[in-house]
């Protein structure tokens, strides 16, 4: 059921999304050039590896993410609008409207087997841990929210979740962690003692 809710809700939006799609892209495209998009793979479920594509929201090249991004990138990131994209991903299956953020692929390795039961759901465009503090939350806090999600999902939480991205995204909240371009390396739990 989950499955259909997300499809007939992508379809049924599509026009207008597909329209902000087109804008955007051209957006990025005057701005900061080309590629149009980020790509990174990242885990999804079952912890299977795919290809995850967004906006690009900083310049090619070397420095920091803080120097790279731009304040068209940083506009993009607090509206969501570099999320987009994921819309088509969705479609086909790779991710849900709502679950736990997928991450990295490199951070396989440093979950704990608590931790790696977020990935016992499709990854999503937003989600529990996004809706509590997004970025303003430890890395201990998102797993545990996202883990959470995964023992109590109903269609009537994910549509409260998704009434409760709205909101976040109006109010451009917690898009950022304190000092960072988004989230902290997240480095397993023994290396940096679980918190940020």
């Amino acid at each position: 059921m989950k499955r259909i809710l997300d499809i007939l809700l992508v379809l049924l939006t599509a026009p207008l999304w597909l329209l902000v799609v087109a804008v955007t892209a051209l957006l990025v495209w005057r701005r900061l050039g080309r590629p149009v998009f980020f790509r990174q793979e990242r885990l999804g479920l079952l912890g299977r590896e795919f290809s995850l594509i967004k906006f690009r929201t900083m310049r090619v090249g070397v420095g920091t993410d803080d120097e790279r991004m731009t304040s068209f990138g940083r506009w993009l990131r607090a509206t969501s609008l570099d999320e987009l994209p994921e819309l088509l991903q969705v479609i086909r299956g790779e991710m849900s409207l709502v679950g736990p953020r997928p991450l990295p692929v490199r951070y396989r390795s440093r979950y704990t087997p608590e931790q790696m039961r977020r990935h016992e759901v499709r990854p999503g465009i937003t989600g529990w841990a996004q809706v509590n503090g997004r970025n303003a939350l430890t890395w201990e806090e998102k797993f545990r929210l996202d883990v959470w999600y995964v023992d109590h999902r109903t269609l009537w939480l994910d549509l409260r979740i998704l009434l409760m991205t709205v909101w976040q995204v109006l109010h451009g909240r917690n898009v950022s962690a304190a000092g960072h371009v988004t989230m902290p390396e997240f480095l397993g739990k023994h290396r940096e003692g679980f918190h940020e």
